[in-house]
């Protein structure tokens, strides 16, 4: 079992299982990672050494991914020449998580470490934040089936401190002008008010909390 394929793999099947943006149960991870051949306490070793690098979070009921660095370690990993995947046979989840993270996550951990105003990966444009919203609303679509309908604040967290409040909300309004995204009412499934306050207010529309693509 070599280390560094082996990480790769394990972060693969972390980010795959929404690691990002939330804990991922402990069984659940290592039934995707740990043969039948093996033990959980052989990847002791590897879950420490990413949790001292700061590519994971290990609390005592699961695992979750740091979008930070936890992305940039897996997107250097998936690069890396020597990465491969051992064994004959690669399980439906591997090269399904590989082809999702080539067509949704690559471009943007390949740039993650470019300063902008002295923040790191900030978006600098309304053509970049575009394509990064359009990224994390397609990766949130997909991974928790919104059908379509994703609420703003999980677009808002997902992008993060890349770019600032304002601009997140005149981009974003930028998009529904230019028939990107429709802005949609209503209100977060809990009513909280950190999720009503990462949504979007207009004065002439009212509170704003989805988002529905019309763009493919």
């Amino acid at each position: 079992m070599t280390s560094k394929n082996t990480s790769t793999r394990l972060l693969l099947a972390l980010w795959d299982l929404g690691g990002t943006q939330q804990e991922v149960k402990k069984g659940q991870l290592t039934k995707r990672i740990v043969s039948k051949s093996q033990k959980v306490a052989d990847y002791q070793g590897i879950f420490e050494e990413l949790q001292k690098q700061g590519a994971i979070a290990i609390s005592k009921k699961g695992y979750s991914l740091t979008s930070g660095k936890g992305l940039e370690v897996l997107g250097e990993g998936l690069r890396s020449s020597d990465f491969k995947f051992e064994g004959t046979i690669v399980g439906t989840w591997a090269a399904n998580a590989l082809a999702r993270w080539i067509s949704q996550i690559d471009v943007a951990v390949a740039g993650a470490d470019v300063l902008v105003n002295g923040v790191k990966g900030a978006i600098a444009s309304y053509d970049e934040f575009k394509s990064v919203a359009l990224e994390v609303y397609d990766k949130l679509n997909y991974e928790y089936n919104f059908n379509n309908l994703v609420p703003i604040y999980r677009i808002r967290r997902g992008i993060g401190d890349r770019v600032s409040r304002t601009e997140f909300n005149d981009w974003l309004l930028e998009m529904q002008a230019d028939d990107i995204l429709q802005l949609q009412g209503g209100t977060v499934e809990d009513n909280a008010s950190d999720k009503i306050e990462d949504s979007i207010t207009t004065e002439l529309n009212g509170l704003r909390c989805y988002s529905k693509r019309l763009k493919p």
